[in-house]
């Protein structure tokens, strides 16, 4: 019975988490035929069958997070199977097939268990197939329903009854984690028995994490375990873009069919400050320091489901036009849940977006392992000083969060200003494509 496992999803992907299975224990199988719908650390992806078969195990139940090479299902590929159950009668088996069997339940079960199997009383004969699945799975066929001519037992009677038994285990576990707790045993929120003195909350709703939650969580804990944060600001004066995007903006998206935001002026003058300084474009891996030569920039997607990170591959050889179709192509098929694997994949350095929602200054987590990550806060007019004279601009911040294991604060500090000139030099002779 051939086995599926869980597979390497990306280079750095270590483990994953089974989201919905898409097939039932009993339901066939083609090769090549999504089975799971599986969310790593990079991306939602399903997970193909490699036998045409039936669906005969399932070992990891949706939620649960398993490390790659983990076994997930089992599946048979026995054509004799099928065949068993679509073309014989309620009658006996072929002789030759029964004394087979019988020999071989005889060799493993010297003390007749097995074989007792094989005849009950007021009952036909097992199929070789049924007598397997029940020695594997210690099933008592007796207490199997049959749903075959004159009530035998078939395959997928012994293949069902199997995943019957497995969601009532789940169920009865669900059941324990979710029981009220004894008089006089307070619990806390997670279902744990709460510390002394702290009383039980009766309008505490517990809201299990999602897969891709759980995902998020387990990264954001690395990255701010294993990387020393140190942070950064500067403001900026964005009058010079804002006045420049009003005024394009609108042939902009009717020529090209998509929006023309703040966001792709941003991510320009961050990989052209990249490649001024090449150390920010970098990882810390295995007590190196590894500097990218090429730049691709990964884009924070708010979704339904949580924060996805799509990556523009080459950004520096785009034109602002270039990343806002980069930009908004990747932002649709995020949110519809369309990413591929090779869309998140290799990012180097990541732009963040929080000014979308208002944010004004904010101090991000690093997108592991890369070096930095900007934030690009919300554009507000504010009152400033320009020649001794107070004036009303367009500002914004820029933040900077960065390992400093590979940065320190005067490299940072020199690529935030390269950032802070490219974006005040925005104006009416600008380039857009």
């Amino acid at each position: 019975m051939p086995d599926v496992k869980m597979p390497q999803l990306g280079e750095s992907v270590t483990e994953g988490t089974i989201e919905k299975w898409l097939k039932r224990v009993g339901e066939p199988v083609a090769k090549y035929e999504p089975l799971a719908e599986v969310v790593t650390d990079k991306v939602h992806a399903e997970i193909p069958s490699d036998f045409t078969g039936v669906l005969a195990e399932i070992l990891v139940p949706e939620g649960a997070t398993v490390g790659v090479g983990t076994v997930i299902c089992r599946i048979t590929e026995d054509d004799t199977d099928t065949g068993w159950e679509e073309g014989r009668t309620a009658a006996a088996p072929d002789r030759e097939e029964v004394q087979e069997e019988r020999g071989r339940a005889d060799a493993e079960d010297p003390a007749g268990g097995a074989t007792g199997m094989l005849a009950p009383a007021g009952r036909a004969r097992y199929s070789p197939a049924v007598l397997r699945l029940a020695r594997e799975h210690g099933i008592d066929l007796e207490k199997v329903p049959g749903t075959g001519e004159g009530g035998r037992i078939t395959r997928k009677d012994v293949l069902a009854y199997i995943d019957r038994m497995r969601k009532d285990h789940a169920s009865e576990a669900t059941e324990e984690a979710v029981r009220p707790a004894s008089v006089g045993e307070p619990r806390s929120a997670n279902g744990r028995p709460a510390a002394r003195g702290i009383q039980a909350q009766d309008d505490v709703e517990v809201i299990p994490a999602s897969p891709i939650r759980r995902t998020i969580a387990r990264r954001m804990v690395m990255s701010k375990r294993e990387a020393p944060h140190a942070w950064t600001m500067v403001e900026v004066d964005a009058s010079g873009l804002v006045a420049l995007r009003e005024r394009v903006k609108a042939d902009f998206e009717r020529r090209e069919g998509v929006p023309l935001t703040y966001l792709p002026f941003f991510i320009k003058a961050a990989v052209e400050a990249l490649k001024q300084f090449p150390t920010v474009n970098a990882a810390w891996i295995d007590d190196a320091i590894h500097v990218h030569r090429r730049i691709h920039v990964s884009i924070a997607v708010a979704t339904n489901d949580g924060l996805q990170v799509p990556v523009i591959r080459d950004a520096d050889r785009l034109s602002i036009a270039g990343l806002a179709h980069a930009v908004h192509d990747l932002a649709v098929r995020a949110r519809a849940g369309r990413l591929t694997l090779a869309d998140v994949e290799g990012g180097t350095f990541t732009v963040n977006n929080t000014g979308a929602f208002g944010s004004v200054m904010s101090q991000p987590i690093l997108n592991a392992p890369q070096a930095a990550i900007l934030s690009v806060e919300a554009i507000v007019k504010r009152p400033v000083v320009i020649d001794d004279m107070i004036a009303i601009r367009s500002m914004v911040n820029l933040c900077l969060s960065l390992d400093h294991r590979v940065l320190d604060g005067w490299v940072a500090g020199q690529f935030l200003r390269a950032i802070k000139e490219r974006v005040q030099s925005y104006g009416e002779d600008t380039v857009l494509y």
